[in-house]
């Protein structure tokens, strides 16, 4: 299985534009960063529901490749949140996704949404990826 510097390496080249980083990967889960600033604030001094969907989808990505090797075309098909708290402004978001099902054709996952330094959850997140029936495990 591919490493946390290899997957790393992928998202760079492939989605440049992401300010996610890996902390973990493996064990059917991965934890993810993303740094906020004035950018993913909306107006009430919260963190945007677009950023946290995007941490959210970004830790089911990872915990995938985590698990079936760098397979890009390996994509979202169901993404549910549920918005708990409000996350603190200037605090990272924290993903931690734990796989539930891997099968040949689909994944499910969930992921829990911190800010960091906090054990209280801000949203819940279940997805469901679609793998590719050609990628070779």
């Amino acid at each position: 299985m591919p490493t946390k510097s290899e997957i790393s390496a992928f998202i760079k080249q492939e989605f440049p534009q992401t300010k996610c980083t890996i902390e973990a990967v493996g064990g059917m889960s991965a934890t993810i960063r993303h740094a906020i600033g004035i950018n993913e604030l909306r107006p009430g001094g919260t963190v945007s529901g677009p950023v946290l969907m995007t941490v959210a989808d970004v830790a089911l990505y990872i915990a995938i490749l985590g698990e079936i090797g760098i397979v890009p075309l390996t994509v979202t098909t169901n993404l549910s949140i549920n918005f708990l708290r409000k996350p603190s402004a200037d605090k990272a978001i924290i993903g931690v996704c734990k796989l539930m099902k891997l099968g040949k054709t689909l994944a499910v996952g969930e992921v829990a949404l911190y800010s960091e330094g906090s054990e209280e959850v801000v949203a819940h997140v279940v997805g469901t990826y679609s793998i590719p029936r050609d990628a070779k495990r």
